[in-house]
């Protein structure tokens, strides 16, 4: 299966609070921190409504990184 690599890149402050609660159900908590997460339509949902605070990369099976997304 597929993993997402997600960094988040800018600071959730003066953000509206329901983007602040997607980073945190995305298990990001401070600018610079990675978490990789399962690659569904749920996990892309949340990252399209913060796309602008987060870098994605995806990670093959192997754990070989490839281009952003």
């Amino acid at each position: 299966m597929t993993r997402l690599v997600i960094k988040q890149h800018r600071s959730s402050i003066g953000e509206k609070i329901a983007a602040r609660r997607t980073l945190v159900a995305l298990g990001l908590r401070r600018t610079g921190q990675t978490v990789e997460q399962n690659d569904s339509e749920t996990v892309r949902g949340m990252l399209r409504r913060v796309a602008h605070l987060v870098e994605v990369s995806q990670q093959d099976a192997k754990g070989a990184k490839s281009g952003s997304d």
